[in-house]
């Protein structure tokens, strides 16, 4: 793991997001590719957006009613995503889930993720954290 987190530090972070979510909108224009996403076991309701132009993830942002977890996951999420190429995206991606199911996984990539490193402990949360990435998968899938 790159830095060192408190669990102070890692609730701020999730807090903040939660809170603050920069990435929570409607997107700009109608170029955005949309995934809906929702749980069965809590009220997360969201539609992910990317926009990618020459394999390249343009923007991201969300839209819709979650809990605390989704929301500070799929904001945190989408500024992980900016500018990256799908490899890197799908590779992102794939570290969160490794780190999601307590699997050796590159902290290097996952920046402010890190903060849900300890959802794993609580299998009903790991849905959560874990929705927006699932519909990132999936839209970046779909654009190969």
């Amino acid at each position: 793991m790159p830095i060192s987190l408190t669990n102070d530090m890692m609730r701020q972070i999730i807090m903040d997001h939660y809170s603050n979510p920069i990435n929570k909108h409607q997107p700009a224009d109608a170029s955005f590719i949309k995934v809906h996403m929702h749980s069965d076991n809590c009220i997360d309701d969201l539609d992910i957006f990317l926009q990618i132009k020459n394999d390249i993830v343009t923007d991201a942002c969300f839209d819709g009613v979650a809990c605390t977890i989704s929301t500070a996951s799929t904001d945190i999420m989408c500024d992980l995503l900016k500018g990256k190429t799908n490899k890197e995206a799908e590779y992102i991606i794939d570290q969160f889930h490794h780190m999601m199911h307590e699997q050796p996984f590159d902290g290097e990539v996952l920046e402010e993720a890190l903060a849900f490193i300890n959802t794993s402990k609580q299998a009903a949360r790991v849905r959560c954290a874990s929705i927006g990435y699932l519909a990132a998968q999936e839209i970046l899938k779909g654009n190969k």
